[in-house]
């Protein structure tokens, strides 16, 4: 589905709706994939298919501002992550963008602190790889694509780059589950005043 399949699902519009209230809030948002473009739609980006499907194993790499971020400043010149999307992102208007590739421009951007969308997939292993290659609307998806995607290639290729890809999504998601207590340590301190300026003290 896209972000702009939105008049025909209208769960896509329910779902910007809650990211749009946990930015309001300040809540840490980690959009993946068509999270990563549904969090871009939410804050007024442009959403449009790639100029290619990118499914299987790719190149990304960091910009210099992924270098100081929490999230991201793991990854070397270039990680082979995997992908698995035919629709992209413009960056948010003052959102950083973090990562690129030679097929998609835009792969990775945070909004403020604590708002991250990314274009790759960190989160899947390998059967879920395997599973996701042997189901039927996926495999009519690549087929569609003339031989430009060989199911087979990705196959063979994930052993070799699974582990890495869960070195990177340790850190990630780990560096990414501390912006709640680091939000959890400013709601206790911001209490912790306000009971100092009640009190008088």
């Amino acid at each position: 589905m896209s972000v702009n399949d939105a008049g025909r699902l209208p769960h896509l519009i329910t779902e910007m709706k809650l990211i749009e209230a946990a930015l309001r809030r300040n809540l840490p948002v980690l959009g993946i994939c068509l999270g990563a473009q549904l969090l871009a739609k939410t804050l007024g980006a442009t959403v449009y298919p790639n100029k290619e499907k990118e499914i299987g194993w790719y190149d990304v790499s960091p910009t210099d501002e992924a270098a100081v971020d929490p999230l991201l400043a793991e990854f070397q010149r270039t990680e082979r992550v995997f992908q698995w999307h035919g629709d992209t992102f413009d960056i948010p208007k003052s959102a950083f963008h973090l990562a690129f590739s030679s097929l998609c421009a835009n792969q990775a951007f945070r909004y403020g602190t604590n708002a991250y969308g990314l274009q790759f997939h960190l989160e899947v292993d390998e059967p879920m790889i395997h599973r996701w290659l042997r189901v039927a609307e996926n495999k009519q998806e690549i087929n569609a694509l003339g031989g430009k995607i060989d199911p087979e290639r990705i196959h063979l290729e994930t052993p070799d780059h699974i582990r890495r890809l869960h070195q990177l999504s340790q850190h990630v998601f780990g560096q990414f589950i501390r912006l709640f207590d680091i939000q959890n340590e400013i709601a206790r301190e911001v209490t912790r005043c306000s009971r100092k300026v009640i009190s008088g003290e």
